[in-house]
């Protein structure tokens, strides 16, 4: 019989297979590799495989991760009540100190009118929802994934967003407060289901106008409308409403009077809730290409902040809330007891200072000019960092925008002594190759085109047209000349130029900072007070802690934290110092003589915006750094206007009524603090005055040519009492060079008959002065043959 070959797939259960050779091997064991022992088929998990939870173990966790979240619920549910109004429904007031603690101000006293939702009409509530919930009547009170999105965005660093529904926004004003917590947040959440449970939609949106904060004290959808427009709120157009809308945002900052330097982001929220008007079907295409932007009126601030009263609590509520101390709904609510850093006598000596050398000299009756005249002012003690006086305006209920904080006027001239301070800090060269310093000397002719820019021509006009020919950069300063200081920008850099006006205090976001030759001539908008702050470095020899406007605040007698000051250099010493010893010959003999009278050693700069809207001086003692604007302003329109024939004058410019009311202010703010001269330590290389100028600036209008005189003009006599120490200057050896440097430009060397002068540098590397002048106060030498103060 022959052999039957076995079937395929099957085998005995001893069988072997064949292998190599004939030897035989076993067949594979599935579990082969498996430790058998407790489990589904009595096998073990191991490795990696155990520390992933098995399908059971996953449902069970997820089970007890929901009966967990369901009782959190019940429990919160039943726990959490609805409350009664909270306080900042019933706001308080704030009061405002002096540094000493005498009262300066009380504010708070809240604007509001509760009105019935009918009353609003429906384009203003339409608004409102595309502004801030758009499905505000089809959604629950809360909406979940909201809230992680908006919790998801903000770790993520896409902004700070709530994620909250106007119901939630509505307990958040009415029922509990404005604070950033988990415990509100959870109250907030439980309140509104059972609000959304008791109440109608209607209920809740009338509610929502009615507690919302719309910015200058006006609480609710009416009062804001009286605010801002001056009408009841039944009496809104479209347009107006969704203004009023898009303040609920950030009611301060787009307030477009108060901060017209905002009125782009402003007018962006504004189109952001007409366009949602329309996606939503509330308003057609039609009526809202027809839609334009309606201006507000000026606002109208309570009587009991007349005179500075409100303009320092204004500075001071946008110092707490933009530093997040508090915030500003918080703030508005009131409760608040703030000391701040003004000194009572330096507030009072700013006040009458301004008061006898502008307000007292303006006839707007007689001329129109005087009517648009405005004054802004601050003074920071550069040791501490404090504002210790602050000046807006002629009186708040008059003139509400703050010229002491306002960023929308060019800071003209006063901007080049950060020009001066970037070359010496980034030891700067000329086009030729020669180190800048004081004594460099640079080609002044009108309408020099700049050199070494690629951006394009560049040829900026002198004050008056006037050319100086060869003048060395001291010069140049004292007699404020672009064409030499826009040559400087270029070889210093205006990227560099840029960064040193930024690190001396001027905020990054400037209007108008941009890196370019003209960034030397000022046309950045930068405010009184900020402009304080970069002169208070300098006269702090390089060193910055930020400006402080409060030195505490508490609240029901619980103190709140403020930020700690911490002091840091931002530009050398010798930079700093440099170009305090530059900026005193500015007030010694050059275009701000008239800051003089206030009787002590100081440094400063006169500055002019374009078309003479607006004059500035800028200047410091060891003791006070300044800052005076006067601006020209229309006061029925907003517009800036010319100062031209104000006061009387052809011109108003930073040597006329801005460094007069500096001078009286500095002498009386300093008049019980001993005088002090500044000790500097300056860049090698000082030098004699340089070549004649053949002309200047008179404080308060142009001289001419006058190649034989060097000062302005007008020389302001001392008020009686007061006498000058008389200048010593320190023997020093002196070495006369056959010419001069090679000059920028098409000048030949040692044209215009400036020697450079190089003295010894004391052996402690500090120079100290020994006064602003000669006791009459009288224009000095000519400047091709005095010698410069050593600096």
């Amino acid at each position: 019989m022959s052999e039957q070959p076995p079937q395929q797939g099957w085998a005995p259960r001893d069988a072997t297979a064949a292998g190599p050779g004939g030897a035989s091997t076993p067949p594979p064991d599935p579990d082969r590799g498996r430790a058998r022992g407790p489990g589904p088929g009595g096998r073990r998990r191991t490795g990696w495989r155990r520390a992933v939870p098995t399908w059971r173990a996953a449902l069970a966790g997820l089970v007890v991760v929901g009966a967990l979240l369901v009782a959190a619920f019940a429990a919160g549910y039943a726990l959490v009540h609805i409350p009664s109004a909270n306080a900042a429904a019933v706001a308080q007031s704030n009061v405002y100190l002096y540094e000493d603690g005498s009262r300066l101000a009380v504010d708070g006293e809240v604007n509001r009118e509760n009105v019935p939702l009918a009353q609003i009409p429906l384009t203003v509530r339409h608004a409102v929802l595309a502004a801030e919930d758009r499905d505000f009547y089809s959604e629950r009170a809360v909406d979940p994934k909201a809230m992680v999105r908006a919790a998801w965005n903000t770790l993520t660093g896409k902004g700070k967003q709530s994620g909250s529904t106007i119901t939630q926004q509505y307990v958040k004003n009415y029922y509990l407060g404005q604070e950033q917590t988990l415990s509100r947040k959870w109250k907030e959440f439980f309140i509104a289901i059972k609000l959304g449970r008791e109440q109608s939609k209607d209920e809740i949106l009338a509610g929502y106008l009615n507690t919302s904060y719309f910015g200058r004290n006006a609480y609710g959808a009416q009062a804001a409308a009286q605010a801002y427009y001056g009408t009841d709120v039944s009496k809104l157009t479209t347009a107006q409403g969704a203004y009023l809308a898009s303040l609920l945002n950030a009611p301060t900052a787009f307030d477009v009077t108060t901060h017209p330097e905002n009125r782009g982001a402003a007018l962006a929220r504004w189109n952001y809730t007409l366009d949602g008007m329309v996606k939503q079907g509330w308003l057609s295409p039609a009526e809202r290409a027809a839609t334009v932007f309606p201006t507000p009126l000026s606002a109208r601030p309570a009587t009991g902040l007349s005179g500075q009263r409100g303009y320092v609590v204004q500075a001071v509520e946008e110092y707490l809330t933009s530093r997040g101390i508090v915030d500003e709904q918080t703030l508005a609510a009131g409760g608040y007891r703030i000391t701040t850093t003004l000194q009572r006598s330096k507030q009072d000596a700013f006040v009458k200072a301004v008061a006898e050398q502008v307000t007292a000299r303006l006839e707007p009756e007689r001329r129109a000019a005087d009517r648009d005249v405005r004054v802004g002012g601050a003074a920071i003690d550069p040791a501490s960092g404090q504002v210790v006086a602050l000046y807006g305006g002629v009186d708040y209920t008059r003139q509400y925008v703050n010229n002491a904080t306002r960023r929308d006027y060019q800071v003209g001239s006063t901007f080049k002594p950060f020009v001066l301070a970037a070359a010496v800090e980034h030891r700067a060269t000329t086009q030729d190759g020669r180190p800048i310093t004081p004594g460099t000397v640079y080609d002044g002719d009108d309408r020099r085109p700049v050199r070494g820019w690629s951006g394009g021509r560049y040829a900026p006009e002198n004050e008056d047209g006037i050319s100086y020919g060869p003048i060395t950069v001291a010069t140049a300063t004292d007699r404020s000349v672009n064409a030499v200081y826009a040559q400087l920008a270029v070889d210093v850099g205006p990227a560099a130029v840029k960064r040193t006006a930024i690190a001396l205090g001027l905020p990054p976001g400037t209007p108008d900072l941009s890196a370019s030759p003209s960034i030397a001539l000022g046309p950045a908008t930068a405010s009184v007070l900020d402009m304080t702050e970069a002169y208070a470095t300098l006269a702090n020899h390089g060193r910055r802690g930020g400006y402080s406007i409060v030195a505490s605040v508490s609240k029901d007698g619980t103190a709140v934290g403020l930020p700690e000051r911490r002091e840091r250099r931002v530009v050398s010493r010798e930079a700093a110092d440099t170009t305090t010893a530059v900026l005193q010959g500015v007030v010694e003999g050059g275009t701000g003589t008239a800051a003089r009278t206030a009787g002590r050693p100081a440094a400063g700069k006169t500055g002019t915006a374009e078309e003479d809207k607006a004059a500035w001086f800028a200047g410091y003692t060891p003791q006070l750094a300044t800052v005076v604007a006067v601006m020209g302003q229309d006061p029925d329109t907003g517009v800036q206007k010319p100062l031209y024939g104000a006061m009387g004058l052809p011109r108003i410019n930073g040597g006329g009524a801005p460094a007069r009311v500096w001078g009286q202010f500095t002498g009386d703010a300093l008049a019980e603090t001993e005088i002090t001269d500044f000790e500097l330590v300056v860049e090698e290389g000082t030098y004699d005055e340089g070549p004649a100028s053949p002309g200047t600036e008179s404080p308060d209008g142009p001289t001419g040519p006058s190649p034989s005189t060097g000062p302005p003009d007008e020389v302001v006599p001392l008020p009686p009492g007061i006498t000058l120490p008389p200048v010593t200057v320190p023997s020093l050896p002196v070495e006369i060079l056959p010419s001069a440097p090679p000059v920028i430009g098409d000048v030949p060397p040692g044209a215009g008959g400036g020697p450079v002068v190089l003295p010894d540098v004391p052996a402690d590397g500090v120079f100290r002065d020994e006064g602003p002048g000669t006791g009459d106060a009288g224009p000095g030498p000519e400047p091709s043959t005095r010698a410069r103060r050593p600096y």
